[in-house]
């Protein structure tokens, strides 16, 4: 099934948790000078107009981004959400205007050197041709592809470093359990990688099994950021929250994080929630 399009739903707040904690990640990992070789297994579209007709049907942004936007000014004294909020700004036509939001492939060749790689792989036909026709460097190879299976294929990388981003739709159940595959395998290959794995908190819970998949295959210790909107209703079907899981964190990122969705939650509602913890099993 390839019906997913993210455009519908770019700038949300999963974006937003999403983003900003890869933003994070590259800041870590840019301290040091060896090569990084980047895999994003679902790319999109790579930039995103909140002008088009997608965005506009949803507006989902209002509810994410937006609300960030507005508020830039009294953010700044956040270290993390000044640096990102900066580099938001960078790909926007106007100024003072939040017209474009940018997805991980933007976020992630924005800061790429000379010395580093980035593959983005993206199956959706009409996605990656948007994603062709967007500005990248020359060290940015775009993969019309299966992510996951692409991500197997091409381990180990010849660079010293690897960060991987795994965010599908999960449009299929299988999903869940086919990304705890990808990932157990791709840790066998590469141990030291720094792996971010997106995925949705529905009223179904079905997180849970891509939690239990990766328990079951023995990979234990991973951080995990959990950002809820609200409580559920009996009756809901829809997203509710974002979960993000690393692997391999680097040092400190747990506690930069923490600091950066405080004022993040109080933005976006007051039944907003954020919880961080060192995920060991269930």
């Amino acid at each position: 099934m390839l019906s997913y399009q993210h455009a519908y739903h770019a700038g949300n707040f999963a974006d937003v948790h999403k983003h900003l904690t890869l933003f994070a990640v590259i800041d870590h990992l840019l301290r040091k000078n060896s090569a990084i070789t980047y895999i994003d297994t679902h790319a999109g579209r790579g930039v995103y107009p909140l002008l088009a007709e997608e965005t506009r049907k949803l507006r989902e942004y209002r509810q994410g981004v937006a609300p960030l936007w507005q508020a830039r000014q009294a953010l700044a004294a956040e270290p993390l959400l000044n640096g990102w909020l900066a580099s938001l700004a960078e790909v926007q036509q106007h100024e003072s205007e939040l017209d474009h939001y940018p997805g991980s492939p933007w976020w992630l060749a924005q800061r790429l050197r000379p010395v580093d790689r980035l593959m983005l792989f993206e199956l959706h036909p009409g996605e990656h041709e948007h994603l062709a026709r967007q500005r990248l460097p020359d060290n940015v190879q775009r993969i019309h592809g299966d992510g996951l299976q692409g991500l197997r294929r091409r381990l180990p990388v010849s660079t010293p470093r690897l960060c991987v981003l795994v965010d599908p739709s999960y449009e299929r159940k299988s999903e869940y359990a086919e990304v705890a595959e990808a990932l157990l395998g791709s840790m066998r290959k590469v141990r030291h990688a720094v792996m971010l794995v997106w995925y949705p908190l529905l009223p179904a819970g079905r997180h849970h099994e891509l939690l239990a998949g990766l328990r079951d295959g023995g990979l234990r210790k991973i951080w995990r950021s959990e950002l809820t909107l609200r409580e559920p209703a009996a009756d809901e079907r829809g997203m509710v929250g974002s979960g993000m899981l690393v692997v391999n964190p680097p040092w400190g990122l747990d506690e930069r994080l923490a600091a950066a969705m405080a004022p993040v939650t109080a933005l976006l509602g007051e039944t907003a929630s954020h919880r961080s913890d060192w995920w060991v099993g269930e």
